[in-house]
């Protein structure tokens, strides 16, 4: 049996006029404007973060090491994911630069790679365990492997505002190349009984993460090449 699907607009029907429009998008929520205005499907009770694509995401450029660092972790055997910001502390604004996203791997895999991104950069961490008892086991075994871990601000309707406002006002910016994290950001909504659907969300799990524990982020160390001899040292400082 075929199927033929057809996508309509307002733009579409010629029978409303440009007030008609105006009229209808004040009587709408934001996450009901796309799918009553573009024909776009809506996603069970709506997107939870209404914001455009296109006004949160910018193209990679260089980051100036004077910005903060912090990474969220959301940890579990079927998949764990990172998310790496750098925070202009000036303009108060939070840019996502770099995604980690595997699954069913050991720490010290995951920590190779998230070592990999700057050993020196604090991260909030949720860990998936049955209880605390293994939930600070699973944190150790991190911890071990070098990482500078801090528990996460698990807080959930707080977390998600927090992200909103940002999203919302331009302070919290994404990499076009973090394909996993917009690809979980278009798919993040709440079903018809206004809960959140707990499928492909890791990603956005650890940027909340990250967005609670702003107080843990910190700048690249200085290095010092040599240090500074008092005359007649002959040995030099490395």
């Amino acid at each position: 049996m075929s199927r033929y699907v057809v996508q309509a607009g307002w733009n579409d029907v010629p029978h409303l006029s440009e007030q008609d429009k105006a009229d209808l998008m004040k009587s709408l929520s934001p996450h009901q404007i796309k799918a009553r205005s573009e024909g776009i499907p809506s996603l069970g009770a709506g997107a939870i973060y209404p914001v455009p694509e296109e006004d949160i995401v910018c193209e990679p450029f260089q980051l100036p090491d004077w910005w903060a660092r912090l990474y969220g972790l959301d940890v579990g055997w079927n998949k764990t994911a990172g998310i790496w910001a750098a925070w202009d502390r000036d303009t108060d604004v939070i840019y996502l630069y770099s995604e980690h996203y595997r699954g069913q791997a050991e720490p010290s895999v995951h920590a190779k790679a998230i070592k990999m991104r700057g050993s020196w950069i604090p991260g909030n961490i949720d860990y998936a365990g049955t209880n605390q008892s293994d939930g600070k086991r699973v944190m150790n075994l991190y911890k071990d492997e070098g990482l500078i871990l801090h528990p996460a601000n698990k807080a959930v309707e707080a977390g998600l505002l927090e992200m909103l406002d940002r999203l919302s006002t331009g302070r919290l910016k994404v990499f076009s190349t973090l394909q996993h994290w917009l690809s979980e950001f278009r798919l993040y909504r709440r079903n018809e009984k206004g809960r959140i659907v707990k499928e492909n969300d890791h990603l956005m799990d650890a940027t909340r993460y990250l967005i609670m524990g702003l107080n843990h982020a910190t700048t690249r160390p200085v290095e010092r090449a040599h240090q500074i001899t008092q005359p007649g040292d002959t040995t030099a400082g490395y």
